[in-house]
C-alpha cells in the first residue's frame, strides 16, 4: 500500500462487501430494505470471492484485482445492462434504480481498483527516485562529462 488512494480503494471494497452481506442477510431473513440480490446462491459465492480478492488487493497482488473485475462484472454487468435497458424503454421501477445504483458501484470499485495496481505495478518495476534521477538521467551531464573525457580534462583556451 503506497499511496491515498489504494487504502481508499480497499476501504471502499470492504465497505461494498458489507453492504452485500448485509443485504443478503436481509433478504435472507426475510427483511426489505429496498435492495435485493439477483441470486442468492451467486451472492453467497461471491461473498466469499470478495472477501479473497480484499485479502489480496491489501497485499497488492494484481490476481486478486483481476478476480475481483471478472466477479463482479460479471455478476453485476449483466444486471447492470438489463436494468438500463428497462429504464430506457420505461418499464422502470423505484427498485430498478436502487439496483441501477448498486450494481454501477460495484462495476466501477473493481475497475478503479484493477487500474490502481497496474499503475502500482508500473511505478514498481520502474522507480523514480528524485535524489538520484537527476545525475544518472541527464543527458546534458553525460554530454559534458564525454566531451571531457575526449579532450582528457584539460580546457583549451
Amino acid at each position: 500500500m503506497r499511496s491515498v488512494a489504494s487504502y481508499l480503494l480497499l476501504l471502499f471494497m470492504v465497505i461494498f462487501w458489507i453492504f452485500r452481506v448485509i443485504v443478503a442477510f436481509t433478504n435472507s431473513i426475510g427483511v426489505d430494505i429496498g435492495f435485493i440480490p439477483m441470486n442468492m446462491e451467486i451472492e453467497i459465492v461471491l461473498l466469499f470471492v470478495t472477501l479473497l480478492c480484499i485479502i489480496l488487493v491489501g497485499k497488492r497482488k494484481l490476481i486478486g484485482a483481476i478476480i475481483y473485475l471478472i466477479s463482479y462484472a460479471m455478476y453485476f454487468g449483466v444486471d447492470f445492462y438489463g436494468i438500463i435497458i428497462n429504464l430506457i424503454n420505461g418499464q422502470n421501477q423505484v427498485i430498478d434504480y436502487t439496483k441501477a445504483m448498486a450494481s454501477f458501484i460495484g462495476i466501477i470499485i473493481p475497475i478503479a481498483v484493477f487500474f490502481s495496481l497496474l499503475i502500482d505495478k508500473n511505478r514498481r518495476e520502474h522507480p523514480v527516485d528524485k535524489k538520484t534521477d537527476w545525475f544518472y538521467k541527464n543527458e546534458q551531464y553525460d554530454r559534458k562529462l564525454d566531451e571531457r573525457a575526449d579532450q582528457n580534462n584539460y580546457r583549451n583556451y
